[in-house]
């Protein structure tokens, strides 16, 4: 079975390719480094040829309010209607859990529309919710940094590894389209500012990290369960902590 991987170079779909070998699958990244452009169609229609499974990790290389909604309307509209004349059978795609939570938030407004285009495709396909990543932590922090403080939401969050991300999307590559949606999470919930706290902390980041009723989230105002997955998703193994560890 040939499953492609959209975005397949970067952090997510470099440890895809690797899992989806592992099951025996061929898998191809595809990306503009590799000659395919989703926002121009550049290379789809070669690289999907006799491809059973599109895997769609991608992601756009701005936030900015009308570029983010640009390049997944743009991407998965061109994307879909190559998958559509190639025969593929399953498309997955990687989202965010809470994307229908915070409508104020452009890259959450982005990867809902996204995911209403799959939805009215046709192609059978599966979604994948995720948590933040721990990866992103000191990113958090710097955005919500206002000289030595660091000011984050009273919310709860509970973030996840990369590798389990890569598992969980692996998992609905090889598996049946689902038509819907599965979500995975780290196995810990945090509050926000222990979270943000505990990565600093583990780097000697002598920075005050401050809960602020006041604080938002890239610009979302966040409600407790904001960012929290539902009692149905998938826990992964690796604890935040086990993972900063390994960091040092």
């Amino acid at each position: 079975m040939k499953v492609v991987v959209i975005g397949g170079t970067g952090l997510i779909g470099s440890k895809l390719v690797g899992k989806l070998k592992e099951h025996g699958r061929e898998a191809v990244p595809a990306a503009p480094s590799t000659g395919v452009d989703t926002l121009t169609g550049e290379g789809l229609a070669e690289v999907l040829t006799d491809a059973s499974v599109v895997v769609d990790v991608s992601n756009s290389p701005s936030f900015e309010a009308e570029a983010v909604m640009e390049f997944f309307c743009t991407s998965t509209t061109n994307l879909l209607k190559a998958e559509a004349e190639a025969g593929v059978v399953h498309h997955v795609a990687l989202s965010i859990v809470g994307t229908e939570r915070l409508p104020e938030n452009a890259y959450f407004r982005a990867k809902l529309a996204q995911e209403e285009l799959i939805k009215a495709s046709g192609v059978p396909y599966s979604i994948v919710h995720a948590t933040q990543f721990f990866e992103f932590v000191k990113g958090i922090a710097d955005s919500a940094t206002e000289g030595d403080t660091v000011r984050v939401p009273v919310a709860g969050i509970q973030p996840v590894h990369s590798d389990d991300v890569a598992a969980a999307v692996c998992r609905a590559a090889v598996g049946m389209p689902l038509n819907g949606m599965a979500e995975v999470a780290g196995p810990d919930t945090f509050r926000f500012d222990d979270f943000v706290r505990t990565g600093l902390a583990a780097e000697d980041d002598p920075r005050t990290v401050v809960a602020d009723p006041r604080a938002r989230y890239f610009g979302s105002e966040l409600e407790e369960t904001s960012l929290l997955p539902g009692p149905d998703a998938h826990l992964a193994e690796t604890r935040f902590t086990d993972w900063l560890a390994r960091q040092r």
